[in-house]
């Protein structure tokens, strides 16, 4: 994905209208602040939301041509948010179209909110320029995806066969497994909950239930647990 030279030329005549949904309020505000510049960006960002519910209400309100939707969210998480927008995503005239924005990079994640109807999936560690380049290609009717993420797309849509169910890993929530990947590619508590907007007690929290869940002992265990499922 090329860079605009600048905001103003590579977006004039352009403009999007936006809902960002996102359970962290300061990670809203810090796109808000980075994209929201409508008249050098093209995009306007009409409402937020913070939980599933909000989502469809302020999409349904306010029918935008992009939602940036991120993945694990209160009451269900993105493919919640995305099997009841289902009708909006079908208006033939009116198409609302959803690009994931998320910190996970885990195929299951990707997979999931594809299937569910989402036009693309970046990273949160994408540019603000890169951003918005995003959304006027997904409101376009692009497909986006931050770099090797597709090939996980390419990939879950070329089998027929069905993922195996892995019981031991249905046990752990959304968040749980965000942090039992991100504790297995060596991460800190501290880097964790800064990676996640979450505070240091909270992660000890997750990775103590993850570790009763899997009856594991301690981390290094762990580690070796989600490397063996290709986990990290």
């Amino acid at each position: 994905m090329s860079e605009p030279t600048t905001e103003t030329s590579a977006t004039a005549g352009r403009h999007a209208r936006v809902v960002l949904v996102d359970d962290h309020r300061m990670f809203r505000t810090g796109v808000q602040a980075e994209i929201g510049r409508t008249e050098e960006t093209g995009v306007e960002v009409v409402g937020e939301a913070a939980d599933v519910d909000q989502a469809v209400t302020v999409i349904t309100a306010t029918r935008p041509e992009v939602v940036l939707l991120d993945v694990h969210l209160p009451g269900g998480g993105g493919v919640e948010v995305l099997r009841r927008c289902a009708p909006l995503m079908a208006d033939a005239e009116q198409p609302v179209r959803f690009l994931a924005l998320s910190v996970s990079d885990a195929a299951e994640d990707v997979i999931g909110v594809i299937r569910g109807g989402a036009r693309g999936y970046v990273t949160k560690t994408i540019t603000g320029a890169d951003l918005v380049d995003s959304i006027f290609q997904v409101q376009e009717g692009d497909a986006v995806f931050s770099p090797r993420l597709a090939g996980f797309v390419l990939d879950a849509f070329a089998s027929t066969d069905a993922p195996p169910v892995d019981e031991d890993l249905d046990r752990l929530t959304q968040r749980e497994r965000e942090v039992l990947r991100l504790i297995a590619r060596g991460y800190a508590y501290k880097e964790i909950a800064k990676q996640l907007f979450i505070s240091v007690k909270t992660v000890e929290s997750h990775v103590s239930a993850v570790l009763r869940k899997l009856q594991l002992s301690n981390r290094h265990e762990l580690t070796r647990w989600a490397t063996a499922r290709r986990l990290v």
